[in-house]
């Protein structure tokens, strides 16, 4: 099987990027910084929200922006905000989606 080919048609998509060390916040900063975070969103900046929400870890914005994603068809991309959450059944969902997809992909490149 020819990877490229067959994978070559998600180039340029956002790639996954695993972070372990939080910024130290307290709760007072964390409050204020989810509010602006929801703010941001609500006014349509949907990338600084979700800066904020990464930062802070809130995982209904979290959600909220994977709902914002995947409603624009950027499945990868709530797939992230889904599993950073962590929301399982929106990731799950998701998971099942691409395997079937990868299935196809690789019954198609069989069957060239």
């Amino acid at each position: 099987m020819d990877r490229k080919k067959v994978f070559g048609r998600f180039e340029g998509q956002a790639d996954f990027i695993k972070t372990t060390a939080k910024p130290a916040i307290d709760g007072t900063q964390k409050a204020a910084l989810n509010r602006k975070g929801n703010v941001l969103y609500n006014q349509g900046d949907i990338e600084g929200a979700r800066r904020i929400f990464l930062t802070t870890g809130y995982s209904d914005g979290l959600v909220r922006i994977g709902d914002y994603y995947r409603s624009k068809g950027r499945n990868l991309d709530a797939l992230r905000m889904y599993w950073i959450a962590p929301d399982k059944n929106k990731s799950e969902a998701i998971i099942i989606e691409l395997s079937t997809l990868i299935r196809y992909l690789i019954q198609e490149e069989k069957d060239n």
